[in-house]
């Protein structure tokens, strides 16, 4: 990947340096946003026409490229291109970004923030779902093309797929930027070939570019209706990995996504989805696997092997956008705290969950052991992909009424527009639920709960323990009148709510009857932007006697390192020396109860089990051990 702060710039400056930095960008943006969608002519078509899909008659075949050929321009091009991609969120994209935007834009309306949390929420939990589709169905249509090029071969393909998945996966703790440079230069060779392969299938049948003329497409569902309406749900096979346009922005900007899209990858993948249907206009036996019978047979094999690598490359790119994504989420209080490894000492962005890689590989693996062949995983495709689609364009519309000022006249045209085609594809996917999509719904459900349960329960907690607590203001009065003893150096003592007393410091002065010559009480506060403005980092007051609040903010694409933090604080007037400092933290262990306003046992005791197994506060702050006092406390929820 390319940093961050490199994408920002304007990368149409007429600067040498700069034009290599834009080009660099473009070529990376190849690798990584485009690969999901750069794959799936491997299994478009066949799902369209395939065991359970339409008659590959002429008409059908036109009519089926006509909506391929309108989806990639409306949803791709118009929607995400121009539309999706102006909702930045200080530069960065993707759905928890967009979700933290949206309630910015409409804190004024609680309730509206409330509705765009659980939209938010649930889009990002069939984010996760996609990440375990995407690797079973690219991989195994990649590996599929060993049942073209040798038919004795075909029980292999499952084993292959598992090896190839299970490697994937084993490397991600290496990290992925020394095989990113690579990325690229691979996706690029990939959209050649896949417009030379067009080519040379349109060349045999010119007749099929009248496809470009929506009128086909009208044709389709006038003649075919319901099979029409159910082949919609394997035509928005064509646009899947559109969410990558936008989760990416931030790591290569809006122009080289932009400008790859229209130079190299649309007309790539137009030739080839043109070339297929060429293919099965001539000879419609070859709907079995439209794009391997499309390859030359003397290079079936160099191209199974491309596919295969291009696969892998579009699998990274979910999987590391699910690793960004839950960092975030865990920044935002939406996921339990677990540990984070950074890959590259230069590219912030490229890290590793270890949880989320094993609980992917998991989920992965037994996606292909039991869907065992891309047809029958064509019937779980879609359902997550869609639903986060339409979601998208709800939250982009609140931002574009609350930040942009957008009429509601427009915002109801445009709405209008954009979620007949989302919920049109959405509906049509939702007619598989019975024959598969029930997979990555149930798995978008369960994830959507968990996190749920997570933001409610730490609520819950943060109200019993404000229920049992001491006003700060009181407390001070009380200090002020009978000061307790004093040792010498600093305490800090963290905790979630800057009005009250925190539980550690009560204790200290319960059972050691002292208190420090300087006294803080830290609240960490994570804001719903990527990164925290200079100004806004650090903020400090003086209460008197002795006592500071401190407040330190972080983004939610940042690690908080509070013990680097504070020594940055001289720039507002305070000191820390870290080795006269001693750390104090209350570490409160949940237990189920029975509360009014409080959740079901299941959902209590679902939250004591993430407790129980998140990362400790210390660790994910880098409190060192040998300055850290904790103090446990029994909340009962």
């Amino acid at each position: 990947m390319v940093s961050t702060s490199l994408a920002r710039r304007d990368a149409h400056d007429v600067n040498p340096v700069h034009r290599k930095r834009f080009a660099a960008l473009a070529l990376g943006a190849v690798g990584v946003v485009y690969g999901d969608i750069g794959t799936s002519p491997l299994y478009t078509i066949k799902e369209i026409f395939g065991t359970q899909g339409i008659a590959t008659a002429p008409q059908n075949v036109l009519g089926a490229l006509s909506l391929i050929f309108w989806s990639l321009i409306v949803v791709v091009s118009v929607k995400y291109l121009l539309f999706i991609l102006r909702a930045d969120n200080k530069g960065e994209g993707g759905i928890v970004a967009l979700m933290a935007l949206a309630q910015r834009c409409a804190r004024s309306r609680p309730r509206l923030v409330s509705a765009i949390a659980i939209l938010g929420l649930f889009g990002a939990a069939l984010f996760y779902g996609d990440g375990v589709i995407t690797p079973a169905m690219s991989v195994l249509s990649a590996v599929e093309g060993l049942e073209v090029a040798a038919p004795r071969l075909a029980h292999w393909v499952v084993p292959i797929t598992l090896l190839v998945i299970v490697t994937l996966f084993a490397l991600q703790k290496h990290g992925t930027e020394r095989i990113g440079a690579v990325f690229g230069p691979i996706c690029v060779l990939w959209f050649l070939c896949l417009a030379a392969l067009g080519v040379h299938g349109i060349a045999q049948e010119p007749g099929v570019l009248r496809a470009v003329s929506p009128t086909y497409a009208v044709d389709f569902f006038v003649h075919n209706r319901a099979q029409a309406f159910f082949a919609l749900g394997a035509v928005v096979l064509a646009v899947t990995g559109t969410e990558a346009l936008y989760a990416d922005m931030g790591h290569f900007g809006k122009r080289p996504i932009q400008s790859v899209w229209f130079a190299l990858v649309l007309p790539a993948l137009l030739l080839n989805y043109f070339g297929q249907g060429a293919l099965l206009m001539l000879h419609p036996a070859a709907v079995a696997n439209p794009f391997y019978h499309l390859v030359p047979r003397a290079l079936l094999y160099p191209m199974i092997a491309l596919a295969t690598v291009a696969t892998v490359i579009a699998s990274q790119a979910v999987i590391s956008g699910a690793f960004s994504m839950t960092r975030e989420a865990m920044q935002l209080g939406y996921l339990p705290r677990m540990r984070v490894v950074h890959t590259s000492r230069s590219m912030s962005g490229q890290i590793y969950v270890p949880w989320i890689n094993r609980i992917l590989m998991v989920l992965v693996i037994g996606a292909v052991i039991g869907f065992r062949s891309s047809d029958n995983l064509g019937a779980a495709y879609g359902i997550a992909v869609t639903g986060t689609m339409v979601i998208t364009s709800l939250l982009a519309l609140v931002v574009a009424r609350f930040r942009w000022g957008w009429r509601w006249p427009v915002i109801v045209l445009i709405g209008a527009g954009l979620l007949s085609v989302d919920l049109g594809f959405f509906s049509a996917n939702a007619m598989k639920i019975a024959s598969g999509g029930c997979f990555p719904l149930a798995l978008g459900l369960f994830v959507f709960a968990l996190m749920t349960t997570w933001r409610r329960g730490r609520a819950l907690v943060a109200r019993t323990i404000r229920q049992g607590g001491v006003a700060l203001e009181p407390f001070l009065q009380s200090l002020a009148e009978h000061p307790p003893h004093s040792v010498p150096g600093t305490a800090i003592f963290m905790t979630a709510d800057p009005g009250q007393v925190p539980n550690s410091m009560l204790h200290n002065l319960k059972h050691n009857k002292v208190l420090h010559e300087r006294n803080v009480l830290l609240t960490v506060e994570m804001l719903n932007t990527p990164t925290a403005d200079a100004d806004e980092r650090i903020a400090l007051r003086d209460l008197g006697h002795g006592m500071y609040r401190l407040q330190l903010r972080y983004g939610f694409d940042e690690d908080p390192d509070v013990p680097a933090t504070l020594l940055q604080c001289g720039t507002v007037g305070a000191s820390f020396d870290l080795m006269d400092t001693t750390f104090f933290l209350s570490r409160e262990t949940v237990v189920s109860g029975h509360h009014a306003g409080g959740m079901a046992t299941w959902r209590d005791r679902l939250f004591a089990f993430l407790s129980r197994n998140a990362m400790t506060a210390t660790a994910f702050f880098r409190i060192p051990g040998n300055r850290l006092i904790e103090l446990g406390a029994h909340v009962e929820i």
